[in-house]
């Protein structure tokens, strides 16, 4: 089972959810951890490759972006309640701000394994 990196305010948010949609949230990245798709979910290539959005619908609408196809972990970019059809652009700047940085992140951690 993959671990689960929470990235920024992610894992607060996520806390922040009604406890319903944490619980469904919790499963669905259980599933995920485990190799397997959550019930509802699509690509958010707007964020990034390889990003997914888990789809949480309780009184209110919950999402969750994330990262799974890293051999070291699932990487929770952002997790927020969505109150309009479209995904605000703010919600979308927000996760590809972390993906980048996530990106850079790791780059750098390979690059330092090769020197002594």
């Amino acid at each position: 089972m993959k671990p689960i990196f929470w990235l920024g305010s992610s894992l607060d948010d996520l806390k922040a959810f009604p406890e319903d949609a944490r619980r469904i949230v919790g499963h669905c990245l259980h599933l995920v951890q485990n190799g397997l798709e959550p019930p509802d979910w699509k690509p958010m290539t707007s964020v990034g490759h390889g990003v997914y959005e888990i789809r949480v619908h309780t009184e209110l609408e919950h999402r969750v972006f994330y990262v799974a196809k890293f051999i070291e972990g699932v990487y929770v970019l952002h997790a927020f309640d969505k109150r309009s059809q479209k995904t605000p652009k703010h919600d979308i700047e927000v996760a590809k701000s972390r993906f980048n940085q996530m990106l850079n992140d790791r780059q750098s951690r390979e690059g330092n394994r090769g020197k002594t």
